[in-house]
């Protein structure tokens, strides 16, 4: 056995006999019925400016809190712990001749990380710290393992050094066990409160604006309303097949029909897809229809969206995002996708990127096209997004819309009026990643129709990402969808732009790992590890 391992078992013994002495005094070590009435934050608040004597006079209180012990200080017969709950941390005094006997050897079982209550009047210590002199302590609930690179009275010098080794574990730990993630690291728990409020946002600002919002399947019999591979499940009941959703957008557009004309759900999809720092196989979208508008429409609104966004999630509309000051404050730069290619591609510079052969050359110069293994059998349009996402797709940091994408790219966007060729649709794009795609919605069945095909002929000639034909969807497009206009935003790309984050994993509260071929500590406890 390890010295580390004999280590954790110790402190995990040591704390379950602790448990049990306060069982000895009374005290149910995972008890309940504790009801705080005050919190530490409201607390500070209200009296932290107020003067020492001040307080000594007035003796505000009592009251009663209930938190986890995130420091302790014991002097004996007194002692100093802070306590944290969900509004922050407050230092409470502890003293055996105002506690009582039992509360007091109660206490002295206490471990950082454990919760307990405490009632008691303010004061300002000597340093001028709000403080609370306990004159009630309650033991609530004993936490049987350490948090790590954090240890307790009494634990002796090997415990210690496997406290301070485990935080420094790799990345992943903290993935897997994100609750102790956000115990130890409170920069966690920061990221993930702004990620809540960039969602409360987003509602309030659509709600604001008439729009309803929906719950649609996230079980489909077919792989429809974006280009992916999809999760396969099978339903027992009914015997059927079916995959997780890739995109809610048909049916989305289904409601239009049925005469929702604002719709919006924020959702959760996936694909069956690589795993990197921008991609997780699940994520969340925010998807939005609305009629009678155009994408040119939705580019004016999504301006408005993320700037006001900005602002609330960190307070101003220019936001740090490693070395790069972004400005969601708008108007953003708008560029043709022709254009930026030939910006970025010297070889294409004059080109009128209809030759396969040259778009193709220019794609495997400079940067391989990796993962793109069906090449020689792309298209001009397809050629032209390669290009893009090679070579023009690192350099757009700040917020840009690229417009006029290759219809063959756009199987459920309407032809340009002005240009059959290409399709009335934007991506935004910021940091070098897409973040939104939207469209003015293709409402012609028969051309709908002609699109699906296409997509089951890419489908038999190998693209395990084409769409399947959606009957249903062209019979709802013959009752009539009104001129439409949709978008999906990447919520967890937003969030990491809002968060200053560069990894996906860290804008989700448990991303999805591989398991390690060895997990006997998180199945069993350590004194049955240990036989």
């Amino acid at each position: 056995m390890t010295t580390a391992t004999s280590a954790e078992e110790r402190l995990y013994l040591e704390r379950a006999a602790k448990a049990e002495r306060w069982r000895e005094l009374g005290f149910n070590p995972f008890g309940n019925g504790f009801v705080p009435d005050a919190l530490a934050g409201d607390l500070h608040a209200r009296f932290d400016n107020s003067a020492s004597d001040v307080l000594a006079a007035d003796r505000p209180g009592p009251f009663s809190l209930g938190g986890r012990v995130v420091g302790l200080r014991d002097f004996g017969k007194a002692a100093f712990l802070v306590l944290e709950d969900r509004t922050g941390t407050l230092q409470v005094h502890v003293k055996r001749d105002v506690l009582g006997e039992t509360p007091y050897e109660a206490f002295k079982a206490v471990d950082v990380s454990d919760f307990v209550g405490v009632r008691g009047h303010l004061f300002k210590s000597k340093t001028g710290e709000l403080t609370l002199a306990a004159q009630a302590f309650v033991p609530i609930t004993k936490a049987l393992r350490a948090l790590p690179g954090k240890f307790s009275k009494g634990d002796d010098a090997e415990a210690k050094a496997w406290a301070e080794r485990q935080a420094l574990a790799d990345v992943e730990d903290r993935y897997r066990r994100r609750y102790v993630d956000m115990l130890s690291n409170p920069s966690v728990r920061d990221t993930f409160r702004k990620r809540s409020r960039l969602i409360q946002c987003v509602r309030r600002f659509f709600d604001a604006r008439d729009y309803l919002e929906v719950e649609t399947p996230m079980m489909h019999a077919l792989a429809s309303g974006a280009t992916a591979r999809p999760f396969r499940t099978h339903h027992n009941a009914l015997d059927l097949d079916l995959c997780l959703r890739i995109a809610p957008e048909l049916y989305l557009k289904r409601l239009v029909v049925g005469g929702f004309h604002r719709v919006y759900e924020i959702n959760r999809s996936f694909r069956n897809e690589g795993l990197s720092t921008r991609h997780n196989p699940e994520f969340t979208m925010l998807e939005f229809y609305q009629a009678f508008a155009t994408y040119e429409d939705l580019m004016a609104l999504t301006e408005e969206l993320l700037a006001e966004v900005a602002m609330e999630v960190c307070g101003s509309a220019q936001v740090r995002f490693g070395r790069d000051l972004l400005d969601f404050s708008g108007p953003f730069r708008r560029i043709a996708m022709r254009d930026a290619v030939r910006e970025c591609v010297p070889a294409l510079a004059k080109s009128d990127l209809s030759d396969c052969a040259e778009i193709m050359a220019a794609a495997m110069t400079g940067k391989p096209a990796a993962g793109h293994a069906n090449i020689e059998k792309m298209n001009a349009g397809q050629l032209l997004a390669l290009n893009f996402e090679l070579h023009v797709e690192p350099t757009l940091i700040q917020p840009t819309f690229v417009t006029e994408f290759p219809i063959e790219i756009s199987p459920l966007a309407r032809r340009s009026d002005k240009n059959p060729r290409i399709a009335d649709r934007f991506e935004l794009f910021c940091a070098g990643r897409e973040i939104a795609n939207a469209f003015s919605e293709l409402n012609d069945p028969v051309d709908q129709e002609a699109r699906f095909r296409a997509q089951l002929e890419a489908k038999a000639a190998g693209d395990g990402e084409a769409m399947d034909f959606d009957a249903d969807y062209i019979r709802a497009l013959e009752h009539g969808l009104p001129p439409t206009a949709g978008e999906g935003i990447g919520i967890d790309r937003l969030a990491m732009l809002l968060t200053d984050q560069q990894s996906i994993r860290e804008v989700i509260l448990f991303p999805l790992l591989k398991p390690r071929a060895v997990e006997g500590d998180e199945k069993q406890s350590p004194e049955h590890a240990a036989e």
